[in-house]
């Protein structure tokens, strides 16, 4: 199995544009044939080095994780991530 691992911070932090963040990334569950599912969490320590979300997506293998990147349903999110965002980091990996 893959996990596809990303953490945003949000430009502005407000209840709108995470309310939009949140339904974005929403958005994708059940729309992308190669994932298996989607798990969203929000922060609620907001130290310094906290990130306001977080999406952890899964995968059967790698060839399903590339689809899932150029994938259609996806790349709308992917904008409208990076519109809300002043930075996210990823991590893809294998697990059992």
């Amino acid at each position: 199995m893959i996990k596809h691992i990303v953490m945003f911070k949000l430009a502005e932090k407000n209840p709108e544009n995470l309310g939009q963040a949140i339904a974005a990334l929403n958005s994708l569950q059940g729309n992308i044939e190669t994932q298996k599912f989607i798990e969203i969490g929000t922060d609620f320590l907001g130290s310094e080095r906290s990130y306001d979300i977080v999406l952890t997506a899964f995968f059967d293998n790698r060839e399903g994780l590339k689809a899932y990147a150029g994938h259609k349903n996806h790349l709308p999110v992917v904008e409208k991530m990076r519109s809300l965002c002043s930075s996210s980091i990823v991590v893809d990996y294998e697990t059992e």
